[in-house]
């Protein structure tokens, strides 16, 4: 364990990174937003439509950060009338989102230091470019890479390929900053460096999945990008 900090801690798999990054990428819900109102809502709601347990709030947000996990585990054969009432249900509660803590710090200290980022979701494209509008946070990031039909979703790291071709960045001179296994494992796929963030996961399950660090929240995601970062 090394400690970068009063009561600021992060969990390394691996030994410094020995390149200075050119490019951060962040993953969208449970990284910079508390967006698992909307989705919690949306997802009971459908399965009650549909007669089928409910779900815990800690199961939905492990189920979404795995990536994997889709429409077609939980729904089966319904799963197409299921995803077009999730959505319905979701939008009721577009906006009954808040910014995590030290987020909007984190991006203004990115902006500031001439840092590219990129938002890299498995949301939908016009879905997450709502929600960051509607947070005020359109000019801190320009570059949003949501889902759309020809976009394949995390752990695929199709998305993360795209933000870094928008950045003009190769992959390895990139970070992922997420709280899901599917952050994790779409960066080792694509050679970005996997910073894990805790919360939906523990440290454990993001190292199991290609973390090479884990920090607990923003602020701590800055001490540590703030040294590797190429100025």
């Amino acid at each position: 364990m090394q400690t970068l900090g009063p009561a600021l801690c992060t969990r390394l798999r691996t030994g410094e990174p020995s390149i200075n990054f050119r490019a951060v990428l962040l993953d969208l819900d449970g990284t910079l937003i508390n967006a698992f109102e909307p989705i919690i809502y949306a997802l009971n709601a459908t399965l009650a439509e549909l007669s089928l347990p409910q779900m815990t709030r800690d199961e939905i947000i492990r189920h979404t950060g795995r990536g994997e996990c889709s429409m077609i585990s939980l729904f089966g054969d319904h799963r197409e009338q299921a995803h077009q009432r999730f959505l319905q249900f979701h939008d009721e509660r577009l906006f009954d989102i808040a910014a995590l803590p030290g987020a909007e710090s984190l991006l203004t200290t990115l902006q500031q230091s001439a840092i590219p980022v990129a938002v890299v979701t498995s949301k939908g494209q016009a879905r997450a470019e709502q929600q960051i509008a509607h947070l005020g946070w359109s000019t801190l990031l320009p570059v949003i890479v949501g889902l759309t039909p020809q976009r394949r979703q995390k752990p695929d790291p199709h998305t993360l390929q795209i933000a870094c071709d928008t950045l003009d960045v190769a992959p390895d001179e990139a970070v992922m900053v997420g709280d899901g296994v599917a952050d994790m494992k779409a960066a080792v796929r694509i050679g970005s460096f996997p910073l894990g963030m805790t919360g939906g996961f523990d440290a454990d399950a993001l190292i199991a999945a290609g973390a090479s660090a884990t920090v607990a929240n923003a602020d701590q995601a800055w001490h540590w990008l703030a040294p590797h970062l190429a100025q």
